[in-house]
């Protein structure tokens, strides 16, 4: 059986999509630079510790893809903070586009004939209609989504003039944890609504900051598509199937097409754990449209993917029992 490579495989999407692998029988090498990533999380898949942004990263891939047949790449391994992109894009271009590039031209040399790419509601940038499909103009307004968006097009050029053939999946807002309450969102620090409403809602923080109650909407807060991470593991799952049985290469939006406030989210988080959240209003962040929701016909009709977990109530359960079985963030890392 040809194996898979999984770039940031240990981190938080990627480690759902490893599991997910995993229970199906596949073989997974991870390569990860655990800088975001987690050993505990990778669930006894093999780690290959390497940086993309490294100078020996090419060295590395090529002793990873030699030694083993592997048909396609799962590519988590992107830098994903939109202010600290902002403050330092060299960072974010030397990891998401050279890194990227060398993981593409080490594909070409060893003969890996699909990627699979995990790509951001943010080469959007300000939606000018909402919901927004895949047809809508990409214009990303931070360096996170610009790189972003110029590793798409490098996939583009190379299946021209290379036969790469990839999905790339545009996710919204990333959240929740897996059902059985092992495998959840640990970042250092954590910069993502939900898990920081729980750590607000247990004391670990003096309140959570809403950033703006201005904006037109119905409460004033900002409106964002919450997906569960699970979902987003399946759906990479039905790209590699989509993928191995020779589909063509596309691009697919994931959300659930239903948009929660920052509000509402808090709401939500108060209900699931019978606590309080404290909250205080802060200025609104630059760049942070009013309302961010998918339209996620299209992967839907193509693979046949609908969300197990479209319910924002659900979501948080999952956050919150994470948070509850790891307060700290997972042991021994």
């Amino acid at each position: 059986m040809a194996a898979l490579l999984v770039t940031g495989g240990a981190g938080y999407v990627g480690s759902h999509t490893v599991r997910e692998l995993l229970e199906r029988d596949e073989h997974v090498v991870i390569l990860d630079d655990l800088s975001a990533g987690h050993v505990v999380a990778a669930g006894g898949a093999e780690i290959v510790r390497a940086d993309l942004a490294g100078p020996n990263i090419a060295r590395s891939l090529d002793e990873v893809l030699g030694r083993e047949s592997f048909d396609a790449v799962l590519h988590f391994g992107a830098k994903a903070y939109v202010g600290e992109s902002v403050e330092d894009p060299e960072k974010y271009y030397r990891n998401n586009v050279g890194g990227g590039l060398e993981l593409i031209s080490a594909m070409v040399r060893h003969g890996v004939p699909a990627l699979i790419f995990s790509s951001t509601c943010a080469t959007y940038g300000n939606p000018e209609r909402v919901p927004i499909a895949e047809d809508h103009p990409q214009r990303p307004i931070n360096p996170y989504g610009r790189t972003k968006l110029v590793f798409e097009w490098a996939l583009q050029d190379f299946e021209v003039a290379r036969g790469i053939r990839h999905v790339n999946l545009r996710y919204f807002n990333a959240c929740g944890a897996h059902e059985r309450g092992d495998l959840g969102e640990d970042h250092r620090p954590e910069n993502h609504l939900i898990p920081i409403a729980c750590e607000a809602a247990m004391g670990q923080r003096a309140h959570l900051s809403i950033f703006g109650d201005d904006y037109d909407t119905p409460d004033g807060t900002c409106i964002r598509d919450y997906i569960h991470v699970q979902d987003l593991a399946v759906a990479h799952v039905q790209a590699l199937e989509h993928l191995r049985g020779g589909g063509a290469s596309a691009s697919f939006n994931l959300g659930t097409g239903m948009g929660h406030s920052v509000l509402e989210v808090i709401d939500a988080v108060e209900r699931v754990s019978g606590k309080e959240v404290p909250r205080e209003v802060a200025p609104r962040r630059s760049g942070d449209p009013p309302r961010l929701v998918a339209t996620s016909e299209k992967i839907r009709r193509v693979f046949g993917w609908e969300p197990r977990f479209p319910s924002l109530e659900r979501i948080v359960e999952t956050a919150w029992a994470f948070k509850e079985h790891f307060p700290d963030g997972y042991p021994n890392d």
